[in-house]
């Protein structure tokens, strides 16, 4: 049986081509796909780009779109993840020395120097991940999707993505255990 598409009535607007229908769209969505560029590439800018670009591409193909074979947000996360592996393959490794913004303020000065630490070895070590096991990674763990939602928008086998997911981790510990070794002294 397949899944309701949660975003199906926005889907005559988009067709007859009204902003106001892609708003909502992109209302509901934004944070999300904008999630995955930062995951993956490191850098906000490039994020909002991939973002501009996914909904873009979901305007023209509206039209066309046919419901039942993919959810709307399916489509723009497998974009938006290809969009990132192609920049990815493009330009080479991504550096940023930017960190998300720290939503507890109330932590003391060492407690977010500390946190800030781990988030940049976290974010070092993903980015030297192969692209496609950062990508497996990223819609894991920040997007939060099942391995079948995952495999579908890298466009692999479960099993193939459970692979891929596992090495992956496999690679992220090997590449955090001498931070955590250091920590932990």
């Amino acid at each position: 049986m397949a899944k309701t598409d949660p975003d199906i009535d926005l889907l005559p607007g988009l067709r007859e081509g009204e902003e106001s229908a892609l708003g909502h769209l992109m209302d509901r969505h934004l944070k999300t796909v904008t999630a995955i560029g930062y995951y993956m590439l490191g850098d906000a800018s490039l994020a909002e780009d991939v973002a501009q670009t996914t909904f873009l591409k979901f305007w023209q193909v509206a039209p066309k779109w046919e419901p039942g074979r993919a959810t709307i947000l399916t489509w723009m996360r497998r974009v938006a993840t290809n969009d990132c592996l192609d920049r990815l393959r493009k330009k080479g490794p991504i550096y940023s020395d930017q960190v998300p913004d720290q939503a507890d303020t109330t932590e003391t000065a060492l407690e977010e120097l500390e946190k800030n630490d781990t988030i940049d070895a976290v974010r070092r070590a993903l980015s030297n991940l192969p692209d496609t096991q950062r990508a497996a990674i990223t819609l894991s763990y920040y997007q939060h999707l099942s391995q079948k939602e995952g495999a579908a928008i890298l466009g692999q086998s479960v099993k193939a993505y459970e692979s891929l997911l596992s090495r992956a981790r496999k690679n992220l510990k090997a590449a955090l255990s001498p931070w955590v070794e250091r920590e932990t002294i």
